[in-house]
């Protein structure tokens, strides 16, 4: 179950006595569990009695389940609340000193059977993500709390929902966004949704004076939104338009930028180029399923990039790209190097 199906779910159906909340998205999981809270425990005088926490690594799950059992003298509505729901997992060696304490699923699913009245369980793992190894971790999570219910899945936005995200939030701001500056605000803030809700009230507040908002102003109120530069500049080599990155280049100086990182940063967008390249990708929805199922995120005005990338370089001129790159990183590592210097001579070299 997504988010938003939850909370359809609130509105629409019962409670169910016991919810798992799988997944590290911080902001997704704070609205489930506002939205939770709000309606299992309306009148807010109550909550302090209604609403007990537990930490699965430090409290047992046979104590919380027993915690659940007990009836309140205050409150005819319970919410408990366990954390680190991961920690419940039977360990292959229990550290020095620590009891074995023997893991109760079936404990729980006897519970979940006649569970309490007016109690709901919430279940939180938030350690693993949906990438990588911890995917394998995290199923071992779902595996281990499959009596329960309903698993809410808080996974990192994706590029498109990311953007639906920020578009949805700004027209709740009264912002008038276009899709340039939705695509620089979300790249920039790799897609999370907390920053973004975050970014979005501080923009909120510049546009209460009258002031506008395009892209310059995301790139000098946003954290790394400079990062935008440093997209231009790929863009121009990739045109081999000399003029356009050696005033992109100055742009980044006046930025205070970090000039290695900027060549950090191209040398990450021409080995993916390559790499698509050697994969036979052509077109931004390839780039993306191709690398997405490596485990990368890729969005949408990215994907496109690395497209225009590869179409204005061959392979090999990728590969002498990448040799100029290292050349330069050289130079940069030397005692009192001149950067802009270095990097206008890399400039002149790739666009030639």
């Amino acid at each position: 179950m997504t988010p938003r199906q939850f909370l359809t779910h609130l509105r629409q159906d019962q409670l169910a006595p016991a919810y798992l909340f799988l997944g590290p998205e911080p902001y997704q999981r704070d609205w489930c569990r506002k939205a939770l809270i709000e309606r299992l425990l309306p009148d807010p005088e109550l909550r302090e009695q209604a609403f007990t926490r537990h930490d699965l690594s430090e409290t047992s799950l046979l104590a919380v389940l027993e915690d659940a059992c007990s009836l309140s003298l205050f409150a005819s509505q319970r919410l408990i609340w366990a954390s680190s729901a991961e920690a419940a997992l039977p360990r292959a060696r229990p550290a020095p000193g620590e009891p074995e304490l023997p893991a109760s699923p079936d404990a729980l699913a006897r519970y979940l059977k006649d569970p309490t009245p007016g109690t709901v369980l919430v279940f939180e793992s938030t350690r693993y993500s949906y990438e990588g190894e911890d995917r394998k971790k995290l199923e071992r999570v779902r595996e281990f709390f499959s009596a329960v219910p309903i698993h809410v899945d808080l996974a990192p936005l994706g590029g498109e929902q990311a953007r639906a995200f920020a578009e949805r939030l700004a027209g709740q701001a009264g912002l008038d966004l276009g899709p340039a500056e939705l695509d620089l605000l979300v790249e920039t803030l790799g897609g999370e949704a907390a920053r973004i809700a975050a970014e979005i009230d501080k923009l909120r507040l510049w546009a209460a004076a009258g002031r506008p908002i395009g892209p310059q102003e995301i790139t000098d109120l946003v954290p790394d939104a400079r990062a935008a530069s440093t997209f231009a500049l790929v863009d121009a080599l990739a045109r081999h338009d000399r003029l356009r990155a050696l005033d992109t280049l100055d742009t980044l100086v006046r930025q205070s930028e970090y000039l290695p990182l900027a060549l950090s940063f191209l040398s990450s967008q021409f080995r993916t180029a390559l790499a698509a390249h050697e994969a036979g990708l052509s077109s931004p929805s390839q780039i993306r399923a191709h690398f997405s199922a490596l485990g990368l995120s890729v969005w949408p005005s990215k994907a496109a990039q690395i497209q225009r990338t590869l179409s204005a370089f061959s392979p090999s001129q990728l590969s002498a790209a990448l040799k100029k790159i290292f050349q330069a990183d050289r130079a940069l590592r030397e005692a009192r190097p001149d950067d802009r210097v270095i990097m206008e001579d890399f400039i002149l070299r790739l666009a030639s």
